[in-house]
């Protein structure tokens, strides 16, 4: 964890803020590059996209930020889901034709390797390219972690690189299996079990 993090919650009138961080954060993951491959078409429609997949940790209190900013962790509570009907109305708008089949797919996998017990779910976590290799990823997901194994419940995500997935290894998540879609990059979906519970 860096030296001196303050960890807050984002708050409702700072999602603009904590989206745009995630937009840069993801700007080189090649599971969202795949999805919106041209530059255009990412920075119109990924910000939407964050707001479908996992905007309501905003409303539930559960975006976790660090350093104005520069960090954002967005996570779904137990019975707190994705906004499947705007994600579907994103992925219509914004993916041609003749791609969205296999984006639909990658999706639907996503939704089989889906937990249906109590979970905590991170649906997105990032870092401002700026502000990379300063530990704030770590350190927001260790502290959420910690109120994952308060509440003695699951943590659930998909790792989009094999340095992601690395790093969620050494937090005990555990691979589940891998999602591929078309000539879609991976994704391990990784389930980490409750500590100390």
């Amino acid at each position: 964890m860096g030296i001196g993090q303050a960890f807050s919650v984002a708050a409702a009138t700072d999602e603009d803020r904590a989206i745009a961080t995630m937009t840069m954060a993801f700007s080189g993951d090649p599971v969202a590059r795949w999805v919106w491959r041209g530059a255009d078409r990412y920075l119109i429609f990924f910000p939407p996209f964050v707001r479908a997949f996992a905007g309501a940790a905003f409303g539930q209190g559960t975006a976790d930020t660090v350093d104005n900013y520069c960090a954002v962790a967005m996570w779904l509570p137990p019975g707190v889901g994705s906004d499947e009907e705007e994600i579907d109305a994103v992925v219509a708008e914004s993916i041609p034709v003749a791609e969205q089949d296999d984006v639909n797919a990658l999706f639907e996998q996503m939704g089989e390797f889906h937990p249906t017990e109590d979970h905590w779910y991170l649906p997105l976590i990032g870092v401002d390219f700026a502000s990379q290799s300063r530990g704030h990823g770590s350190g927001l997901l260790q502290h959420a972690l910690e109120r994952c194994d308060t509440d003695g419940l699951p943590a659930y995500l998909e790792a989009t690189t094999p340095r992601n997935r690395a790093l969620y290894a050494r937090y005990a998540f555990e691979d589940l299996g891998v999602i591929q879609a078309g000539d879609s990059p991976p994704l391990w979906p990784m389930l980490r079990r409750p500590h100390g519970a």
